[in-house]
């Protein structure tokens, strides 16, 4: 299989709709994360700074036959657009198996690094070093229905919502809920908060680069009804109390970026939200919010389906997949001992220095 590398503008109209009806033909790539105008829109926030970003174009008898976007290094690579993506993987036509040693090779890499990737492509699980699952809500035909199946589920989640929303009216006033709000004041200020929680909590401050910035805002103000961008958010007594910035694809909704006033923290406003806007879906063609990976409890009381995504390498023999083999040997050693948070320690530092490589 030839494989040519090409800059994300470059992909032709033709290319683009083939990679769009692949993606459509393989539920288990049904994300925003993995459009054509994900890597175009990764590409234009860089706006003239290196990007160093590619896609690989996978050719068979002459006819493009895959696509996967890259963000290159000198010898190694990130799928596009880490670490703000929550989902990576390798766009194929119908039938068609890759060998991923052979697309790294092929690629002139000695090593590709990936933390979300789809778990249901059989020919990565061998280079997955480990596997967690993210979470889904799928309201089904309404949310009636949606709430039905969590009561049967045993959580009272959505009971404790309401209790929450008659509490905050009483005690603070109106509650109003915006879907798809267009205010830049209150998407500035869920980005002050969430970069003040990053510090707060000693994150890596994923706002930092300008590109990720110009991303989010890019995206907020996209107007195409099949990608971009889509800001919630829930006022209290006229205040802006909760925002959640989604990645909106043709249908489905992914949870990206959330925050809230921390002041009003015992109110939960942001489980206020998500409520409005599963309730709000009902009347849209959005069937899906994807909540992303991560055992946080609000995604476990909430969600009633998901997906499971793997992180780990691919490499070639060489010096850089030897050293990113000594890496997990490290962290899974220390993850196996009973250490509590000590044990951690390896995998966050992995995590760090990956979300570093990409941001930069």
């Amino acid at each position: 299989m030839q494989i040519d590398l090409i800059r994300p503008e470059e992909l032709t109209a033709e290319q683009a709709a083939l990679w769009a009806a692949w993606q459509a033909a393989d539920p288990a790539l049904d994300t925003a994360f993995l459009t054509p105008e994900w890597v175009r829109a990764v590409e234009r926030a860089h706006r003239g700074a290196p990007s160093h970003l590619g896609v690989a174009v996978l050719h068979e008898a002459g006819e493009a036959r895959g696509f996967l976007g890259l963000k290159l290094g000198a010898v190694t690579a990130l799928p596009a657009g880490a670490p703000m993506c929550d989902y990576q993987g390798l766009v194929l036509a119908p039938g068609v198996s890759v060998d991923p040693r052979e697309l790294v090779a092929g690629l002139g890499l000695h090593r590709l690094d990936f933390t979300h990737w789809i778990a249901d492509q059989a020919a990565f699980a061998p280079h997955m070093r480990g596997v967690c699952r993210s979470h889904i809500i799928d309201i089904g035909e309404s949310y009636a229905a949606y709430e039905a199946e969590r009561r049967a589920a045993g959580t009272s989640v959505l009971k404790d919502i309401d209790k929450k929303r008659r509490k905050i009216e009483r005690e603070l006033g109106e509650v109003r809920f915006t879907p798809v709000s267009r205010a830049t004041t209150d998407f500035d200020q869920l980005i002050a908060w969430k970069r003040d929680q990053l510090r707060r909590t000693r994150q890596t401050d994923i706002f930092a680069p300008a590109w990720t910035r110009t991303l989010l805002a890019d995206l907020f103000e996209s107007r195409d009804p099949d990608f971009g961008g889509a800001l919630f958010t829930l006022h209290v007594a006229g205040e802006l109390a909760a925002a959640q910035f989604n990645l909106r694809g043709r249908d489905g909704l992914h949870c990206w970026i959330i925050a809230h006033d921390a002041a009003l923290e015992r109110y939960s406003p942001g489980m206020l939200m998500f409520q409005d806007i599963l309730r709000w879906m009902e009347a849209t063609p959005y069937r899906r919010l994807d909540l992303g990976p991560g055992e946080v409890r609000f995604k476990l009381q909430l969600a009633n389906a998901g997906r499971d995504v793997g992180h780990g390498f691919v490499g070639v023999p060489s010096p850089a997949t030897l050293v990113r083999t000594a890496a997990y040997r490290v962290r899974q050693a220390a993850e196996a001992l009973p250490l509590g948070r000590v044990s951690e320690l390896p995998g966050k530092a992995m995590r760090r220095m990956d979300q570093w490589r990409g941001l930069r």
